[in-house]
């Protein structure tokens, strides 16, 4: 009976570790090929992990909630000789001769580094955030957690580090705490921007019928990002309202041919993308970043625009569409197409959620007109588009003024204020309802 090593496989380039979630096999159970084992998180993204191989499962290496470092063996799988293997795995000893979890490398280096006193469990952001910060061991482990088993999160010691310094200015704890902030000392240590200034939550109230209802973990980051967000870049949105008449028109009169001819149905989102990313390259200066220390502007040479996806949990998630100035309608249908069904199926890699440059959402997909969207930094514009509607208007024609019913929809765009002003932000988002608005009713594609 062979033994083999079930490793955290890499997720992209920019991924070193992951999260365990959630074990579906438990040590005993029979593993068919490419049967989930396991289910991990990296940032908004939960993966589901196959087995290669067909066996039992020996040895589970890490808890639920550990954070696991990309190649790290995660499991012992033992399988007979003749059993089909998806692909060559790795053998490993004998099972009396493989490390049990608190022997590992992997996981020593996970739970204990620079805090090998406690025995609580530290992820690598807290840990980080802790030294960053000058925490000591005894006062780390004095901070009240929220996670499971009682485990310190971030939001828990970014939470804690304003009652910290109001503490040690006074002794007194009797009152409702005051909504205070602090500044953070490095930016990068928290996922942050430097020089992020964080508010300190205000106390809540609870009612005898109130229901409590905890936050998953996507929920939880989202919300970080958005307050984070707000207090990095000072947000303003301009509107504008849009004839798209012509777009409505020639999406009704390609659609069914398009369909049969590509494979693909072709909804409004690859037509809103295919005129931002024309936008940009005439407003290269939309498509940038601000560095940490806010005072350098970083000029993006790929437009690599998110699209906002509602997911079936009500929680939101950006997968991006890579170089979309490059991809003519039909490219641009598919990659749509693709992400926006395996995001609503859980099935995005991490890498197709990072890299974005700018950003579009439709609220008009829940029948708003208008919106005035959060940047997803480190962005500096989000384009809000809302419900389309028939509007009489007054057309002007050789022979006069005429009234007619047109498709009207309003465009919002939220803009960093640190680096683009109210004539670039305008004169973009002008320039994105001109070419929706001149729409060419002819081309077959």
């Amino acid at each position: 009976m062979a033994q083999f090593e079930l490793t955290m496989p890499k997720m992209g380039e920019s991924v070193a570790e992951a999260t365990i979630i959630k074990w579906t096999k438990n040590e005993g159970d029979t593993i068919k090929i490419d049967e989930t084992v396991l289910e991990i998180a990296t940032d908004k993204v939960d993966s589901e992990i196959p087995s290669p191989f067909e066996g039992k499962l020996v040895k589970k290496l890490f808890n639920e909630n550990d954070v696991v470092q990309v190649g790290a063996v995660i499991a012992i799988i033992s399988s007979d000789a003749n059993a089909s293997v998806a692909e060559t795995p790795k053998t490993v000893a004998p099972a009396q001769n493989t490390k049990s979890e608190t022997d590992s490398p992997v996981a020593a280096k996970t739970e204990h580094v620079d805090f090998s006193g406690s025995d609580k469990f530290y992820s690598p952001l807290v840990k980080s955030i802790a030294k960053e910060e000058g925490i000591s061991l005894d006062e780390l482990d004095s901070i009240k957690g929220t996670g499971q088993d009682g485990r310190v999160t971030k939001a828990d010691i970014l939470a804690y580090l304003p009652n910290r310094n109001k503490q040690s200015q006074t002794t007194s704890s009797s009152s409702a705490p005051v909504a205070q902030k602090t500044e953070v000392k490095s930016g990068s240590s928290l996922g942050v921007p430097e020089n992020t200034v964080l508010v300190q939550r205000p106390a809540v109230s609870v009612g005898g019928g109130d229901e409590i209802i905890e936050m998953d973990r996507m929920r939880k980051i989202i919300a970080d990002n958005m307050v984070m967000s707000k207090h990095v870049s000072p947000h303003v949105t301009s509107f504008v309202e849009a004839d798209v008449t012509n777009l409505v028109q020639w999406r009704d009169k390609v659609k069914k041919d398009f369909e049969k001819r590509e494979g693909e149905k072709i909804t409004f989102t690859p037509l809103f993308i295919e005129c931002v990313a024309k936008a940009i390259k005439d407003f290269p200066l939309i498509n940038v970043s601000v560095d940490q220390t806010g005072t350098k502007i970083i000029k993006r040479k790929n437009i690599n625009i998110g699209m906002a996806a509602a997911l079936p949990t009500g929680n939101l998630i950006v997968p991006v569409i890579k170089n979309a100035d490059q991809k003519n309608l039909v490219g641009i249908t598919k990659d749509v197409n693709d992400l926006a069904t395996r995001a609503r199926a859980n099935k995005l890699a991490p890498d197709e959620i990072q890299g974005g440059t700018f950003t579009l959402t439709n609220v008009g997909g829940f029948g708003n007109v208008m919106g005035t969207p959060i940047i997803l930094q480190p962005q500096v514009a989000i384009l809000a588009v809302g419900t389309i509607k028939k509007k009489p208007a007054v057309i002007e024609t050789p022979q006069g003024d005429v009234i007619a019913v047109r498709h009207f929809m309003f465009l919002s765009l939220s803009y960093d204020h640190r680096v683009v002003d109210g004539s670039l932000g305008g004169s973009f988002l002008r320039k994105v309802a001109d070419y929706m608005e001149n729409w060419d009713v002819t081309r077959t594609s």
